[in-house]
């Protein structure tokens, strides 16, 4: 593996990990100084769950015979000294495969029977029903073993056309793309709809997933690969053939299931594989590389890219270069520039991204946690202030004193009620919010389109219900964007109350910005759009491809609506966190000013005495708004974390 690809993956896993052991501390100081509230809680969950499950997807795509298995093989497997990936002539990979890894699982191969396509469920769902799934267990560390579960991936059965139809492998209004009977008039079909490989490989570990795609025939079969898993990968690698050039199943490909309207293409890799082909030992060195020279020009003109985004490649040099320790060799091949591409290009703009929303979090995360130690510091200024208007009084003074504060205690407990009007609007607001994006509420946006679908022959008016599904799915997320505004201006209102009432330092949290959901929306159309053109009027005459168009479009919109929810829900919250934050504070704070007056008293010399005692807290709690700074910061950097400040508080962490 190259040094930049192997590098830069080890450096992200590393920054992970070095994120999650500095959450950990930062999660340990908050509860032990007694700041981790919900609304902390909550984002000290976002930042974990957000880090943990954090993925970078690479999707390879081609048609068959083009050397893609070998390539994953060159990239990701060579150290095993051989193929793990069945790479031969003919057709290898026969399902989609994903290689990745998730600890709560054991190693293993999952393979999802062919047959579950005749059932109305997307992939989506399927990837959590465990029993449907055939488990075949594999030995990481032997390289024998596990080659040989990954040949399951090549399965195939022999079936009836009858059949064949059925599953969406033979189409008898396109009889050129049909595959070839057998003897007895049967036809091949892969004998697994899905496959998912979960390895301990080092860089599947730190968040990798490979996404393995079949050719044309089985890519157009499951829309849900198309318009769901492709479209999410972080970068698609294109493997063309160095011998061949773009044949009409690789444009087929291209136009139909990777190129998208709007779609910058910056994800996309274009791969000239089998460069060998071209070396010929009666041709001088110049004359092979201004060969390979012209296939990636003609390559990235047929395609429709810059010709830097087409990279000439052995993958089968390359394998045998990395087993051989051939450095020579490897040269030759040319990996090592695309596994830099890669690394470079891939990672680091996965990693830019990830960084930026991580340091939004831990932003949000260090505002929620100053805000608490803002109100004790509010708190004990007010206490001290009202401690020195005591000086010279008599006890009677000192007496009514205290009785003020139990009224000004008991008005307080009174105001709940403004509290609790506030909280019922605003979750019966948040319950229209639901049912907007709700999965039955989404069942409903997408049934005339399912209706335009399902009715039998050529459906000319498709495209016009699809782009009105669309305009449906936006104004559902404009109509909660509208909803979240009005509670946002209630907050608003009802905090500026409270603050002017009781003292308070609410501030209504910014309002969710859903228009990135939108934006994602227009994406998934985009995406959709090709299965709607006049190429494909036939398949759309057929209802399994059409049900099965439907659901994958189903499920993606479901994800995306799910997590606009999920980040309305995360608003909501903190907006209850933070006024349940300083209502606790309030009364905290009646209970302490008690307690002051009690002990003044009954001591001569108790006024001085407290006053000091609050002087030394207002100077902790600026070592722990110092400290707070400190930790979160190092969330982002990788600087060792230093130690505590001498005669910190309590809970202060110190350095191993």
């Amino acid at each position: 593996m190259s040094r930049s690809f192997n590098q830069q993956f080890d450096q992200h896993g590393a920054w992970r990990r070095n994120f999650a052991h500095r959450l950990k501390w930062l999660a340990n100081w908050l509860r032990e100084n007694d700041l981790m509230d919900h609304s902390v809680s909550d984002r000290m969950r976002e930042l974990e769950a957000q880090m943990r499950t954090s993925k970078v997807m690479v999707a390879f795509v081609a048609e068959f015979s083009r050397g893609k298995s070998e390539l994953i093989n060159a990239i990701f497997f060579a150290g095993y000294g051989r193929r793990i990936m069945p790479a031969s002539a003919g057709r290898t990979t026969m399902c989609p495969t994903e290689l990745g890894y998730d600890a709560t699982y054991l190693p293993g191969l999952r393979l999802l029977p062919i047959e579950t396509r005749l059932e109305p469920h997307s992939l989506t769902h399927w990837r959590d029903e465990t029993e449907r799934w055939t488990e075949v267990p594999v030995d990481v560390q032997d390289a024998e073993s596990l080659s040989a579960a990954m040949h399951k991936v090549a399965e195939v059965d022999w079936v009836p056309v009858d059949r064949a139809r059925a599953l969406g492998f033979w189409n008898d209004d396109t009889p050129q793309d049909n595959p070839m009977l057998d003897a007895e008039g049967r036809v091949e079909v892969p004998r697994w709809r899905h496959a998912l490989l979960n390895m301990p490989h080092p860089l599947l570990e730190q968040g990798l997933v490979i996404l393995d795609t079949p050719g044309l025939n089985a890519i157009g079969a499951e829309p849900e690969l198309t318009v769901s898993l492709i479209p999410q990968a972080h970068a698609v690698v294109f493997i063309l053939g160095a011998d061949t050039g773009v044949t009409r199943s690789d444009l087929a490909i291209w136009r139909e299931h990777l190129v998208t309207e709007g779609d910058p293409g910056e994800t996309r890799i274009v791969v000239l594989n089998k460069i060998d082909t071209l070396w010929d030992t009666l041709s001088a060195p110049g004359q092979i590389d201004a060969q390979i020279e012209r296939q990636c020009t003609l390559s990235a003109d047929t395609l429709g890219v810059p010709r830097e985004r087409v990279l000439p490649v052995s993958a089968q040099k390359g394998l045998q270069a990395k087993i051989a320790k051939d450095a020579a060799l490897l040269q030759g091949s040319r990996l090592p520039a695309l596994e830099s591409a890669l690394g470079d290009g891939l990672l680091g703009r996965r990693e830019t991204m990830l960084r930026l929303a991580v340091e939004a979090g831990v932003s949000a995360l260090r505002a929620e946690a100053a805000r608490i130690l803002s109100v004790r510091e509010r708190d004990l200024s007010e206490q001290a202030l009202e401690l020195q208007g005591l000086r010279g009084k008599n006890s009677s003074v000192i007496r009514h004193m205290r009785s003020r504060i139990e009224q000004e205690q008991a008005e307080f407990e009174s105001s709940n009620t403004r509290i609790l009007a506030l909280r019922s609007v605003q979750g019966k607001l948040l319950r229209e919010v639901y049912a907007v994006l709700g999965s039955t509420a989404l069942k409903s946006d997408l049934a005339r389109l399912a209706a335009t679908l399902k009715r039998p022959g050529i459906k000319l008016s498709v495209r016009k219900v699809y782009g009105a599904t669309f305009d449906l799915l936006r104004g559902n997320l404009r109509e909660v964007q509208a909803t979240t505004s009005e509670i946002q201006a209630m907050l608003h209102a009802t905090f500026r109350q409270l603050n002017a009432e009781h003292g308070f330092s609410l501030q209504a949290p910014a309002e969710p910005d859903l228009s990135g959901f939108v934006n994602e929306l227009d994406g998934i159309e985009r995406s959709h759009l090709h299965y709607l053109g006049v190429g494909n009027l036939l398949k759309l005459a057929q209802s399994d491809f059409c049900d099965r168009l439907v659901r994958a479009l189903g499920s993606r919109v479901r994800t995306v609506n799910e997590a606009a929810m999920t980040e309305v829900e995360r608003w909501s919250k903190a907006a209850g966190a933070q006024l349940d934050a300083q209502l606790k504070e309030r009364r905290r704070n009646f209970v302490r000013r008690i307690e002051s007056v009690e002990r003044i008293q009954n001591a001569a010399g108790g006024l001085d005495e407290r006053l000091g005692e609050i002087r030394a807290q207002e100077q902790e709690l600026q070592v722990l708004n110092e400290r707070l700074k400190e930790l979160t910061a190092l969330l982002t950097s990788q600087e060792p974390i230093p130690p505590a400040v001498p005669g910190a508080p309590r809970g202060e962490l110190r350095a191993a």
